[in-house]
């Protein structure tokens, strides 16, 4: 009777830690789209190498009052084909689709906004709306 209810204790004990870091470190907070000029793509990490970018938007954010600063958006990107196009787009206005986890894993890049797909890259040069040259990778 008493090893019966050791092994349910640790079963529950184990289920109650698996749902813990699920939903620490996969599940899904929030889904989006971010646009701007894409600043910086690098792939970087002393054990797993990441991708990792900025992108700056239009605007200003400011968390005090009559301070000014850019606002940016840093991400991670897990898809090397979609990595492959981020890489050839320095300086161009870029249209991502993301997904935010509540914390970020080694593996999965430094930042919890990780980059699914690329909507549209648009040089500056074409403004005509709905030119986007890149398209859904997979």
């Amino acid at each position: 009777m008493k090893r019966k209810t050791i092994v349910i204790a640790s079963l529950v004990i184990l289920v109650i830690l698996a749902i813990f870091l699920w939903w620490r470190y996969y599940f899904v907070f929030g889904e989006g789209v971010k646009a701007g000029s894409l600043n910086f793509f690098v792939k970087k990490g002393y054990v797993f190498k990441t991708w990792e970018g900025r992108l700056i938007q239009e605007g200003f954010k400011t968390q005090t009052p009559g301070a000014m600063q850019s606002n940016e958006f840093e991400f991670s990107v897990t898809n090397d084909s979609v990595a492959a196009i981020l890489e050839r787009s320095g300086g161009q206005l870029v249209e991502l689709r993301y997904r935010e986890y509540l914390h970020p894993l080694p593996w999965r890049g430094m930042s919890t906004y990780v980059v699914t797909e690329i909507l549209g890259v648009n040089n500056g040069k074409d403004s005509s709306p709905g030119t986007l040259p890149y398209s859904n990778p997979n």
